[in-house]
């Protein structure tokens, strides 16, 4: 569970649940995102509806009638590369991103900043893991505490 907001005020944050589920490879690797509106399937490179807030829980949440569109991301994206690089096709467009800012000097999609948070949280969730406790980051330090 990761909580995101505010550290003066945790009331205007949000919270984040990740799970993950290992087994065996006979059904392939799979990557499945859900959120309050849907899911984002990254084996079929789909968005759809499913797994959304539905019926009471939805109307609680506020989210009533706020479904995913059913969508490819292949509608959406395109990619081109002039050689296969074995790659899969949004490593290929984060590459490519990365290449043209690197001749424009435009700011990437994924800027450094991103990377280094993403970077505070799977430590964190690493520290958690390891230690059995509750861990928070400490904004002013920069620093990861357990609690």
């Amino acid at each position: 569970m990761f909580d995101y907001g505010p550290d003066e005020d945790k009331n205007k944050g949000f919270q984040v649940m990740y799970h993950s589920r290992m087994h065996n490879s006979a059904g392939g690797t799979k990557e499945y995102y859900f959120s309050n509106a849907g899911m984002l399937n990254l084996d079929t490179n789909k968005i759809t509806p499913e797994g959304g807030d539905e019926g009471e829980r939805s109307r609680r949440n506020g989210n009533e009638g706020k479904s995913a569109p059913e969508m490819s991301l292949s509608e959406v994206l395109k990619v081109e590369t002039s050689a296969n690089t074995g790659a899969d096709p949004m490593t290929s467009l984060h590459m490519r991103n990365w290449m043209e800012c690197v001749r424009s000097r435009k700011e990437p999609n994924a800027p450094a900043k991103v990377g280094y948070n993403h970077s505070v949280a799977n430590i964190m969730a690493t520290a958690a893991l390891h230690s059995g406790k509750r861990v928070t980051f400490d904004s002013k330090k920069q620093d990861i505490v357990l609690s």
